[in-house]
Order: structure tokens, then C-alpha cells, then sequence
């Protein structure tokens, strides 16, 4: 695991990517964790080199103003969130978001744009939870989400204060 601490938040919400694989959602979700205070981290591997010119040019220079931490693998993901309250977004799930209690302290966890996570990830997480979408269509980008999901855990926990 390697962290990268710049304002590091203990008593807010994390964002957990499974392995992404478009540089452009992952410096969107860096962007918007930057903005509303959220921890990122991202298990291994990524289906891109953070020097890829599509994701500096969405990144900015936000990189610099999150919180991130790496998981070589999803094995050292779940040993390190040992005790913690793993949520996982996924289309498969029965909760909708909207009726779902977060907890200040929950993490998030998405899986690949191209492929969610495999059943082993599903079987390792009990809280699985959807955004209700009409029911022809089959998911939202992922930047997306992340962003509608983070709202709803702030609205329902601590909102940032102006």
C-alpha cells in the first residue's frame, strides 16, 4: 500500500476504485473527491500509466489536493479495511442508494468500467446498492457514479461547510 497524504480527512467518506481502466474517469473522480473532501484509493492494477496525456489533461492540478492510497491488489484492499464498512456500487444490487444509511466513515467501492468485480469481490462485501435508473438502460459512466453516490453519503452524513 502506498499513501499519498496532503490534507488527509479521517472522518470522511473514501472512494475505492477496483481496478480502472479509462485514465479520463479517474482524474474526474479525483477531481470531484478534491472538491468535496473525500479520501481516493484505487486497487492495482490500473489499466493506465498516470502519465497518460488523457488523464493530465482532465486531472489538472487537482492530483495534487487529494487524499490517495494504492492497494497492490484486492487482497491487501480488504485486509487493510479489516473492520471497516465496505459499500459496493453495482447494477446487480437490490438497495437503492436513496434508501440506503451511510455512515461518515464508509467506503465506496466501484468496480472497472469495462467489467465491475468479479463474484470473488462480490462474496467479500455484506452492503451492495444501486442508483435507480430507468429500467432499459444499463449504467452510468463511472465519474458519474462516484459523483452522485458522494453527494448522497455527504447529504446524508456531513455536508462540507461553507
Amino acid at each position: 500500500m502506498v499513501t499519498m497524504t496532503h490534507k488527509q480527512q479521517n472522518s470522511r467518506p473514501k472512494i475505492a476504485l477496483y481496478e480502472p481502466d479509462i485514465p479520463q474517469n479517474t482524474a474526474a473522480i479525483i477531481r470531484t473527491c478534491a472538491c468535496l473532501g473525500a479520501q481516493l484509493e484505487i486497487i492495482e492494477p490500473c489499466g493506465f500509466l498516470f502519465s497518460d496525456k488523457r488523464f493530465k489533461r482532465v486531472v489538472m492540478d487537482y492530483l495534487d489536493e487529494t487524499y490517495l492510497t494504492f492497494y497492490k491488489s484486492s487482497d491487501e484492499f480488504f485486509a487493510q479495511k479489516k473492520g471497516e464498512r465496505i459499500v459496493l456500487m453495482t447494477t446487480k444490487a437490490k438497495t437503492n442508494l436513496t434508501s440506503f444509511k451511510f455512515e461518515k466513515d464508509d467506503t465506496l467501492l466501484f468496480g472497472r468500467e469495462s467489467a465491475g468485480v468479479p463474484e470473488t469481490v462480490h462474496k467479500r462485501v455484506t452492503d451492495r446498492i444501486k442508483i435507480p435508473m430507468i429500467e432499459e438502460k444499463r449504467s452510468l459512466n463511472l465519474a458519474t457514479s462516484v459523483a452522485i453516490t458522494l453527494a448522497e453519503n455527504l447529504r446524508q452524513t456531513t455536508w462540507i461547510k461553507k
